[in-house]
């Protein structure tokens, strides 16, 4: 979900001239028809990532069920949060910790992460999210077995904006705290998680707050239960999209926040005029 790491051939969360060597790396394996195992590394710290990010969260979706509101839903949200925040740490440096196709998209769409590499990517996601939707259902079965997955409370264009709307927001906050090398990279999992968290609060009730196609892509094939996936499949990645472009329009410069200040020239001014007094 976060592009924290110099794992990939996009901009980092600490220094964005890692692109510059991964890129060369990723070059000198174009000729061969195998993917290297790097890639492959990524790929499966995408599964992995994903399906503990889908098992945790549905996992509490399915639990407050079948328990009578027992956790309610402030306390899913939590759970959403922090699962999104420990993935983010635990796989970000391998594999950047998407976790969900509209962040991918979005990062190919500005150049931050290999075109040819999405779908593979998408690939891994969904079947992670898959795998752990059909846990779930294995170990939820008979009385408990209860679908994890999105539907619209109200009407599906309400759920479309809002899914629009919570995406473009959690996509800008990525974009900000994991792409540009003036913020803490080392915040960007506690960032992410929380605007997760923040999401799945207000917007929960109503559209299910998935902001990732995955997520609401394997507990619909487990269940087969397809009713409004279309939202979930346009809203997220259409607002990961705008949320992306949004924030690069509005980065003004690549520059470090200290490599700003020295060049200002009003604050070069200003020193020297502080050191003639």
């Amino acid at each position: 979900m976060a592009e924290i790491n110099g794992g990939d051939s996009t901009a980092t969360a600490t220094d964005d001239r890692h692109a510059v060597t991964l890129n060369i790396e990723d070059q000198t394996h174009t000729t061969c028809c195998c993917p290297s195992v790097s890639f492959i590394q990524k790929l499966i710290a995408e599964v992995l990532g994903t399906y503990f990010v889908i098992f945790a969260g549905c996992g509490a979706v399915v639990v407050n069920t079948d328990k009578d509101k027992v956790i309610g839903l402030p306390g899913i949200s939590i759970v959403w949060g922090l699962v999104v925040m420990v993935m983010v740490y635990s796989v970000g440096h391998i594999s950047g910790a998407h976790f969900n196709p509209a962040v991918t998209i979005a990062f190919a769409s500005c150049n931050r992460f290999p075109l040819k590499q999405v779908p593979a990517y998408v690939t891994s996601q969904v079947l992670g999210s898959t795998l752990a939707s059909g846990t779930l259902r294995l170990i939820f079965n008979g009385t408990q077995d209860h679908f994890a997955g999105t539907l619209p409370a109200g009407s599906d264009i309400q759920s479309l904006v809002l899914e629009f709307v919570i995406t473009f927001y959690l996509m800008f906050v990525i974009s900000g705290v994991a792409t540009d090398n003036r913020a803490i990279g080392e915040l960007a999992g506690l960032a992410v998680g929380a605007t997760v968290l923040l999401n799945v609060m207000f917007a929960g009730a109503i559209s299910g707050a998935s902001m990732n196609p995955a997520r609401s892509l394997g507990p619909a094939i487990v269940s087969r239960e397809y009713r409004g996936i279309w939202v979930y499949m346009l809203g997220p990645t259409a607002g990961a999209i705008s949320g992306a472009w949004v924030y690069n329009i509005i980065r003004f410069t690549d520059k470090p926040l200290r490599e700003i200040t020295k060049s200002a020239s009003f604050l070069r001014y200003a020193s020297t005029r502080n050191r003639s007094k």
